[in-house]
C-alpha cells in the first residue's frame, strides 16, 4: 500500500527535517501530543505579573493559548482557542501572539485590547545573556496503569523584558531594571491534555498521594552584575513504580552546567491554601560542594496557572476543541480564598528572590504538595491538586 506524507506547510521549506514527514505530522497519533511555550514575566518587587502560554495539538487541530496578569491577590486571565488548519505555523490566537525575533535569544509576547478583559501587554523578552538549557527527558507512565503519559523534553530560559502592561486603562512600563521573564517550550505526549475519556477505568486521585513538586529557574546577579542562572527540577511521589526526580544546576552564560546530585528541601507552606510561604534549599553539587539557597516569597502576586487550563478549570482542557475562533475569560478578585485556591489548583508563579551566598536573584517559583506532609504541617485532609 503506498503512503503519502502530509500536506507542505510553510516549516518545510527550511531544511530541518528530522523524520521521512512533512512538519504537518508530528511522531505520533497520540491525541495528547503537544507543543507547548510557558512563560512568566515579572516585577522584581512583587508587584505584577504577567503570565502566558501557547499550545499546538496537531493530532486534534487546535491551538489554544492564554495571556493574564496578576497583582497581589487578584488575577485577570484571557483564554483563546482556534482552528489549527491552515494556518499551523503562525503562533497566534485571536489578540495573543508569539513572534521568535532572534532564535533562542529574542521572543516578543502580545495580548492585544480585547474587550473580554481589561489588559493588554507588549514585552521583548531578551535572554541574550544566557541561553536555554535543555531539561532531561520527561518520562513516565501514567500511576496505576500502563499508559506512557509523559514522553517530552523541554527547554527553559532566563532573561530580562521590556515594553508594557496594560490593566483598567492605566499603562504601565516593563524595564530590564525591575523586571524579569523567564519561558519554557516543550513538545512530545504529556498528562492533561483534553477531557479524560469516558471509555477508560477510572484514574487515580492524584490529590490523594503523597507529591512534593518544584520548579523554578532563576535569574541570578553577583555582586560585580555579571548574570548566571540557577534551575531545579524535583518530584518526589510517593505511588509505586514512579521514581524520585532532580535535576538541574547552575547554569553559565558559555552555555556550561554545574549539575546538583541532591536536594533537601526545608520550605513553608500554608496549611489551606498550600501556597509557597520562604525557606531555604539545600542543594549538593557533583563536586560535593554545599549549595544553600534562601528563597523569599515577594508578597502576594503570582500567576495561577489553572486558569491557563493547566490540570483543567471549570471543565475545561487544553487542546480542547472549541471550534474556529473562541476568546473567554474572567477576574477572580481573590485568589487566596481556600474555595478559589481549589478551582485555581497550587500551580502558580510564585515571584521569590533567592539569595545563593554574596549573589541575589528572582525567579517565578511553581510549587506543587499534595497528600500529607506532617514535617511540613500538611494533612491529608487538606489536600488538592
Amino acid at each position: 500500500m503506498s503512503h503519502s506524507a502530509g500536506i507542505l506547510v510553510p516549516s518545510d521549506e527550511g531544511l530541518n527535517h528530522q523524520i521521512a514527514e512533512t512538519f504537518a505530522t508530528v511522531q505520533q497519533s497520540d491525541h495528547s501530543w503537544a507543543e507547548k511555550i510557558c512563560g512568566s514575566i515579572g516585577r522584581r518587587d512583587g508587584g505584577l505579573q504577567i503570565g502566558f502560554g501557547f499550545g499546538k495539538y496537531t493530532n486534534r487541530n487546535v491551538m489554544d493559548a492564554y495571556g493574564g496578569v496578576s497583582r497581589g491577590v487578584e488575577q485577570w486571565t484571557l483564554r483563546a482557542s482556534r482552528r489549527l488548519a491552515p494556518d499551523p505555523d503562525a503562533v497566534s490566537v485571536g489578540p495573543l501572539h508569539y513572534e521568535v525575533v532572534e532564535p533562542l535569544a529574542k521572543v516578543r509576547v502580545r495580548l492585544e485590547p480585547n474587550d473580554v478583559q481589561p489588559i493588554g501587554f507588549d514585552v521583548l523578552f531578551d535572554g541574550s545573556a544566557i541561553p536555554p538549557f535543555l531539561e532531561e527527558r520527561e518520562h513516565r507512565r501514567l500511576p496505576g496503569g500502563y499508559r506512557i503519559e509523559t514522553d517530552l523534553v523541554r527547554y527553559h530560559q532566563v532573561g530580562v523584558p521590556e515594553g508594557w502592561v496594560e490593566l483598567d486603562g492605566v499603562r504601565q512600563e516593563v524595564t530590564p531594571s525591575d523586571w524579569y521573564c523567564t519561558r519554557d517550550h516543550s513538545w512530545g505526549v504529556r498528562y492533561g491534555v483534553g477531557e479524560p475519556p469516558p471509555d477508560l477505568a477510572p484514574g487515580i486521585d492524584r490529590s490523594a498521594f503523597a507529591m512534593h513538586f518544584l520548579w523554578c529557574p532563576m535569574l541570578m546577579r553577583r555582586p560585580d552584575g555579571r548574570p548566571y542562572s540557577i534551575h531545579h527540577f524535583y518530584l518526589k511521589i510517593g505511588v509505586p513504580g514512579v521514581p524520585d526526580m532532580l535535576q538541574g544546576g547552575v547554569e553559565h552564560p558559555d552555555g556550561s552546567r554545574e549539575a546538583f546530585v541532591s536536594l533537601e528541601p526545608a520550605l513553608r507552606y500554608h496549611p489551606e491554601t498550600r501556597r509557597l510561604l520562604g525557606g531555604t534549599l539545600h542543594f549538593t553539587l557533583e563536586s560535593g560542594e554545599r549549595r544553600p539557597l534562601e528563597i523569599e516569597v515577594m508578597g502576594d502576586t503570582g500567576f495561577h496557572l489553572g486558569a491557563g487550563l493547566y490540570f483543567g478549570f471549570d471543565g475545561k482542557h487544553h487542546g480542547q476543541w472549541r471550534g474556529d475562533l473562541c476568546a473567554e475569560g474572567e477576574h477572580i478578585p481573590d485568589c487566596s480564598d481556600p474555595a478559589t485556591a481549589r478551582r485555581l489548583h497550587q500551580l502558580r508563579d510564585c515571584i521569590v528572590r533567592v539569595r545563593d551566598g554574596d549573589s541575589v536573584g528572582v525567579a517565578n517559583y511553581q510549587t506543587i504538595v499534595t497528600g500529607a506532609w506532617p514535617e511540613l504541617g500538611l494533612e491529608a485532609e487538606g489536600s488538592f491538586l
